[in-house]
């Protein structure tokens, strides 16, 4: 069972369970978005007490706070019981790319995991300018972003637009310009 469970699955499972869980959701009058959990969190601690914008009802997010307990929960044991031996396998053509922004991919599961580039984000980096750009600067960024929009990119992506919302087709057509302005133009500005 765990060698069934532990293997790689098409994609298309992925999709349709997503799809299934999105008419669910629009069944129940519900709507999907995991930053929306971040201000039942803020709420539930009180923030209400601070800014209006945290005074409203949590607990009919509940579920979603369960969901987010979930996925934390599951991504822990996929790491611990179900990873694979290797590291992550990532296209050549994008660990040429990297190398010549001075990345280095793990080969090997001693060098890493390779969800995430060490040369990039470790505890020394958050001493240097290029490392207070990416982590704090730029998880300052997504997180006020995500707020401006509206929902985050699986919010408004899965969500938002299986509910044919113009706002949020808007909103993907910006992260997607976003993204490849990041990835072309500031990460080879801020990595050289």
């Amino acid at each position: 069972m765990i060698e069934f469970i532990s293997q790689p699955w098409h994609w298309s499972i992925s999709g349709l369970m997503i799809a299934f869980v999105m008419f669910l959701l629009i069944y129940l009058g519900q709507r999907f978005g995991v930053s929306s959990s971040f201000q039942a969190m803020c709420s539930i601690g009180g923030a209400g007490k601070i800014a209006d914008y945290f005074n409203y009802d949590w607990k009919k997010h509940d579920w979603l706070l369960v969901f987010v307990a979930g996925a934390i929960i599951g991504g822990g044991i996929a790491v611990n019981f179900l990873g694979s031996p290797e590291p992550v396998q990532i296209s050549s053509a994008t660990i040429a790319d990297l190398s010549e922004l001075g990345i280095q991919t793990p080969r090997t599961l001693d060098e890493g995991l390779g969800f995430i580039p060490h040369d990039l984000f470790n505890f020394e980096m958050l001493t240097s300018l290029k490392g207070i750009l990416l982590m704090v600067v730029g998880g300052f960024l997504v997180g006020f972003g995500t707020r401006y929009a509206g929902g985050c990119t699986s919010g408004h992506a899965i969500s938002g637009l299986s509910n044919l919302q113009l706002p949020s087709l808007v909103a993907v057509i910006g992260f997607f310009i976003g993204g490849l302005l990041t990835t072309f133009v500031l990460l080879p500005l801020i990595l050289s």
